[in-house]
């Protein structure tokens, strides 16, 4: 790990995206092992799976105990139910607490079945903040600059809502449901203020094809057509790469 210097977020680059894991993995088992215990904000996907493998290594090999974490997911497609197979309902349980001792009573999802998902995503926000607000929130960037699904557009200001989806979004979404027709329209997000009220931002880009957004991130002038940039306001966040995602900095 080697830290990129005179960024306007801590950022840091990893040749070993399993170092990668380690690190953010160390900070979750301190958090975890903190009387108060921990509130986790889970993102799914490829960018924090070896995090979550990590996570299930340590839970099997070294006893680590997760039954005292609260999570809260950070969004879901409208319109899937929850053992779709490309929900993040089923995601996240197959790829995550399958393989770890989370309590299922703390664990929470954004309400894409309800009739009403604005009240829905009231009632998200008043859980989160019933359980003493976010500790640690795992995220991703698109390559639009989306956090969570909130895509171009979205304002600093916002909280969870349902959302439409870009284009992009959608597209880089198509190979996993089969076809772009079968890719949800829209979605449920934490909105950009509530994850910017978390305590600690983790924030996780790899691959070459984040290596622009990545570099727009950290440069370009804040906004909310870009909602990365508005992760430069926050206290405590910090920026993990692996060598390709930070190949234009």
């Amino acid at each position: 790990m080697r830290p990129v210097p005179d960024q306007l977020i801590p950022t840091f680059v990893f040749d070993d995206r399993v170092e990668l894991a380690r690190v953010l993995a160390d900070e979750v088992e301190q958090l975890v092992a903190r009387p108060a215990g921990l509130v986790l904000g889970l993102a799914t996907g490829s960018t924090p799976i070896d995090t979550y493998r990590e996570f299930a290594r340590r839970h099997r090999d070294s006893k680590l105990s997760f039954a005292r974490v609260t999570t809260f997911n950070l969004d879901e497609f409208v319109g899937l139910h929850a053992d779709h197979a490309q929900s993040f309902r089923r995601w996240t349980r197959e790829n995550l607490f399958a393989h770890v001792d989370f309590d299922a009573t703390r664990t929470h999802f954004p309400d894409v079945d309800a009739r009403d998902l604005a009240a829905a995503s009231r009632a998200y926000e008043d859980a989160i903040r019933a359980a003493g607000g976010i500790d640690l929130q795992i995220l991703g960037i698109g390559r639009n600059g989306h956090i969570g699904f909130n895509e171009p557009g979205s304002a600093r200001d916002s909280r969870t809502r349902a959302v439409e989806l870009h284009p992009w979004t959608r597209e880089d979404a198509a190979a996993a449901f089969g076809a772009l027709e079968l890719v949800p329209q829209r979605a449920v997000t934490m909105g950009v203020a509530t994850i910017l009220a978390a305590r600690r931002l983790r924030v996780i880009a790899l691959g070459v094809k984040k290596a622009g957004i990545v570099r727009e991130t950290l440069r370009a002038r804040q906004d909310s057509s870009l909602p990365s940039t508005w992760l430069r306001d926050h206290g405590d966040v910090r920026l993990y790469l692996d060598r390709e995602a930070a190949s234009a900095l």
